[in-house]
């Protein structure tokens, strides 16, 4: 405590100090609260994405079998091979209780069977099937990897913000407290010091009235 200035001045600092700390923490803690609240809800729609990304899948793999079966492997290959389809994404970022979270849209893949590489409707009808079946997996893939990323970035705030209030709790709070205490304590020992002086200035001045007398 060597480096701490014993001042009333110094004492209402930490006292300011202490209170500024305590009030910081009751938000951080408030802040994790809701944040884990958030975390809990976006982990639940995790598991509802990852679960219609495995129907997505299922249905898909079992449409493409189905396509082979009817139209040929071959025709569905050509169609594959044909296929003028872009997949345009376009990630945004937005912010939720502070936090950094990416958005991602996806862009209609095929509007007409010729996206789709086919040029005879009736025979290809399986075909086009299956891929409507597969752009429904990439669109619960990308559902699925936005909430990821989403619970990622909260994970990470959630430590953050917790290390923050372990160092508040256990260390700057303690500390201004533990400061407080010795300003004060040694303030007291001087003013108990200086009054015991006083009362010995006030006999020994005393006790010379008295010899003079």
């Amino acid at each position: 405590m060597s480096n701490v200035n014993v001042t009333r001045m110094e004492l209402l600092v930490r006292k300011e100090q202490i209170k500024i700390a305590v009030q910081g923490r009751d938000l951080l803690e408030e802040k994790r609260t809701a944040l884990l609240k958030e975390f809990f809800r976006v982990a639940d729609t995790a598991i509802a994405r990852s679960d219609e990304l495995s129907n997505a899948a299922a249905h898909a793999r079992y449409s493409l079998a189905l396509a082979e079966s009817r139209a040929g492997p071959e025709a569905v290959r050509s169609a594959a091979i044909t296929s003028s389809n872009v997949l345009t994404l376009q990630v945004e970022t937005m912010r939720i209780m502070g936090v950094k979270v990416p958005r991602i849209e996806q862009k209609k893949i095929a509007d007409s069977i010729r996206d789709y590489g086919i040029s005879n409707a009736r025979q290809s009808l399986s075909i086009i099937e299956a891929a409507t079946a597969f752009e429904r997996e990439v669109e619960a893939i990308i559902a699925l990897a936005e909430t990821e990323l989403h619970l990622t970035r909260l994970a990470a705030e959630i430590q953050r913000t917790s290390r923050r209030l372990n160092a508040l709790d256990h260390l700057l709070i303690p500390r201004l407290k533990t400061e407080y205490r010795f300003i004060q304590m040694v303030m007291e020992e001087r003013e108990r010091a200086d009054h015991f002086r006083l009362k010995l200035v006030k006999r020994t001045l005393e006790r010379k009235r008295n010899v003079t007398v």
